[in-house]
């Protein structure tokens, strides 16, 4: 058996796969740092990378050494503080420690420093989104004939000599091969038969101009035979190439945020950090994945990135205006049989008091049936507002493609985050 190694060193001459099985071994460590790091820093400065420490002795080789046990017999320098027969104290156990790495300082004792390194921006984001995807995502069938992928279709005579068909053109070499040579051999046996014959006749009954003409027969057909050509061009065969269309997972994401005058600027920034989280990881996991930005107070507009983040405009609160204009743009430009379609939501709750109800008509109604998740997220500290209330019953009626959750601090936007879209069972696999 044959074994490759990768031995192709990295940026800095170290082994890049030594450093895969780092990683792999120190798993836990490493993500629970990165947690630690999603919590500390803002979400838009995800995309570098993340200095991460690990305790010593979680990275420490186990080693064997001698007990304190036992009788023992030494000689010792001579001192003025003990004689023969005093018993010596034996050591607290402390003395490799209180140095720089631990115990704060001291003025004796040696120690080591955590472990440190730094992850990559690919590395980091690996372990951000780990077992992250989106919820119930399907193939759908072909929108256009864009996505190809080129495929062997059969043989031909004609090609290039790229694509010649080594194998099927020898088969075709060896099959006229023997076409051709097999009249030949046959009749070239039969000369050579007929001329053993008339060899082993009496001399005197014995032909010599027969058999002239039988061995300039046998070479002639002997030299027919090492004419037929080993291969010729009539035996070439090239593999053909034809575009065949390939089905691909498509999705398209709605970003709905409230900008109304009750969403406060704290409320608008854990909106604009959740979005910003939910970018990026559909920006690191999906190619085939479109944003959609929606922007709503009392009326609702598709906007672009800037201005869905950034733009000043505020007003009331209607929020069934921007669930309406998320039907208009699936129905215009992303219909349910081609696309997987989930929209994310953020806001305070409050809304106009009618108008709860009528989002919850429109998502029952309208919404539910043609996505694939809607995952609701509510900025508020206080109690829920009668739109949380309104969707629950929504939830009640789709439970496996509707979620709803509170974020009422910043930190806890990257564990709700991970809540909405962590890996199902049914997909795991």
């Amino acid at each position: 058996m044959t074994y490759f190694i990768d031995r192709r060193p990295n940026a800095k001459h170290k082994s890049a796969v030594n450093r895969q099985r780092f990683l792999e071994r120190y798993r836990k460590h490493i993500k629970r740092s990165v947690e630690e790091a999603v919590n500390r820093r803002s979400i838009t400065d995800m995309e570098r990378g993340e200095k991460v420490s690990i305790p010593t002795k979680d990275i420490s080789e186990p080693v064997f050494q001698h007990g304190q046990g036992g009788e023992r017999s030494i000689v010792a320098p001579g001192n003025k503080e003990f004689v023969e027969g005093d018993k010596i104290r034996r050591p607290d156990g402390q003395g490799g420690g209180g140095g720089a790495g631990e115990g704060g300082a001291s003025n004796q004792g040696d120690g080591m420093d955590e472990f440190a390194f730094t992850l990559s921006r690919e590395e980091f984001l690996e372990f951000v989104f780990d077992g992250l995807e989106l919820p119930h995502l399907q193939r759908k069938p072909l929108k256009s004939l864009d996505e190809v992928k080129m495929v062997r279709a059969g043989l031909a005579r004609d090609g290039v000599p790229s694509r010649i068909s080594i194998s099927r053109s020898m088969r075709e070499a060896y099959a006229r091969r023997i076409a051709m040579r097999a009249p030949i051999k046959r009749a070239l046996r039969e000369a050579e038969a007929a001329l053993t014959a008339e060899e082993r006749k009496d001399p005197v009954l014995r032909n010599p101009a027969r058999i002239s003409e039988l061995k300039a027969e046998i070479e002639r057909l002997q030299k027919r035979i090492e004419a037929v050509p080993f291969i010729d061009t009539y035996d070439l065969r090239y593999h053909q190439l034809q575009a065949q269309p390939q089905p691909s997972s498509k999705a398209v994401m709605f970003c709905v945020m409230d900008v109304s005058g009750s969403m406060t600027q704290h409320h608008k920034d854990i909106a604009k950090r959740f979005f910003l989280l939910l970018y990026l990881f559909l920006e690191k996991h999906y190619e085939k994945v479109e944003l959609v930005f929606v922007r709503h107070h009392t009326t609702a507009r598709e906007v672009g990135e800037e201005e869905f983040f950034y733009s000043r405009e505020t007003g009331g609160t209607i929020v069934s205006s921007a669930l309406t204009l998320v039907k208009k743009i699936i129905d215009k430009r992303y219909p349910p049989s081609q696309w997987n379609l989930y929209v994310a939501q953020a806001s305070d709750g409050d809304n106009w008091d009618d108008d709860s109800d009528t989002c919850r008509e429109l998502l029952v109604k309208e919404l539910m049936p043609q996505l694939q998740y809607y995952a609701y997220v509510e900025i508020t500290p206080h109690d829920h507002q009668s739109l949380w209330h309104e969707y629950e019953g929504v939830a009640e009626q789709f439970p496996e493609r509707f979620a709803m959750r509170q974020i009422v601090e910043a930190g806890e936007i990257y564990p709700v985050f991970r809540e909405l879209f962590k890996r199902r069972l049914s997909q795991a696999g």
